[in-house]
């Protein structure tokens, strides 16, 4: 296969597993890292249109296949990671990480501190409407600029991207370069004790010492944790994974969190085949366990290494007809 070539840097055959949280999985057929947002263009427009890309933040919500990826991987850096603030909107390159934008935002008296302890990058946040403590980034997105598999920069707003519960509908190809969001004023110094409440609370019971990819499965209940005293555990992920006795249940060096039972984490010598496995099994016994269907959070991407690994849900409703 023969690449443009860019101003930036591109890397064929390039192994992800470094890449990414979980540390796993096998190489792309090629590593773009574009230097600016001219050099992004250029380098769509002129790559065979037959050929899939697929953008990458910090690899903090994915499992890379052990087969790897037959696409061009684009994983933004330098060139896309500032942030501008004026009135009540911030807007952020895709590769500034959540966290950053958070306390950048709390500096500024804007309240974006739901996102403070949210892992990855601002390009992840808006494709998979990141949330905690009920706050989502659709309840604070303004706009988001993107490139099309063809090179043209346009311009989404939330109808484009029709928010929903850890989903949009980003249309395939397209990279997101930057986004604009919008927030309420607030003191400073609160805001940034509010975030230092949050990191310790997350530190508390979550696996963040861990290799890990942050939430597992989406929450039954459809929302997120409130984080708030009355809130409810029952359709909680963690809880149902809990109820089916699966709190430290490992394969292979793949184990859903004793401190958080809907982490998966690497416990050092997985693999992506590993992983995944423990995750389509655990969803078919909480299927046999409640009748509930977990969804993925996690992203799983890329191909086998050998035979694919069979839907668990399907499995365990098979086994229930």
């Amino acid at each position: 296969m023969t690449y443009p070539t860019p101003r930036g840097k591109l890397t064929e055959n390039r192994a992800l597993a470094d890449l990414t949280w979980l540390r796993v999985g096998g190489p792309a057929d090629a590593l773009f890292q574009p230097a600016d947002l001219e050099d992004l263009q250029s380098f769509l427009a002129d790559l065979d249109p037959t050929v899939d890309v697929f953008p990458m933040g910090v690899g903090s919500n994915l499992i890379v296949r052990d087969g790897g990826i037959r696409a061009v991987v684009i994983r933004m850096g330098r060139g896309f990671n500032g942030i501008e603030i004026e009135g009540n909107r911030v807007t952020a390159g895709v590769a500034m990480l959540d966290a950053h934008v958070a306390r950048k935002a709390a500096e500024a008296g804007l309240d974006l501190t739901f996102l403070r302890t949210i892992p990855g990058a601002i390009g992840g946040a808006v494709r998979m409407n990141a949330g905690c403590y009920g706050s989502y980034v659709a309840d604070h997105f303004v706009s988001a600029k993107a490139v099309t598999r063809s090179g043209e920069l346009v311009t989404l707003t939330a109808e484009d991207l029709n928010f929903q519960y850890r989903q949009t509908d980003l249309t395939e190809g397209y990279v997101i370069v930057e986004a604009t969001f919008e927030a309420e004023r607030g003191d400073p110094a609160d805001l940034e004790a509010r975030m230092v409440d949050q990191l310790a609370r997350r530190d508390a019971s979550q696996p963040t010492k861990e290799r890990s990819a942050g939430s597992t499965f989406r929450n039954p209940a459809g929302f997120s944790s409130t984080g708030k005293a009355d809130d409810v555990h029952d359709l909680k992920a963690w809880k149902v994974i809990d109820d089916a006795g699966l709190r430290g249940f490992s394969i292979g060096g793949a184990q859903m969190s004793e401190m958080h039972s809907n982490f998966m984490i690497n416990t050092g010598e997985a693999t992506a085949h590993a992983l995944e496995l423990l995750g389509e099994t655990v969803r078919k016994k909480v299927f046999q366990n409640a009748g509930l269907a977990l969804e993925w959070e996690i992203k799983r991407i890329g191909e086998f290494s050998g035979n694919p690994i069979p839907d668990g849900l399907a499995e365990a409703q098979i086994s229930e007809a």
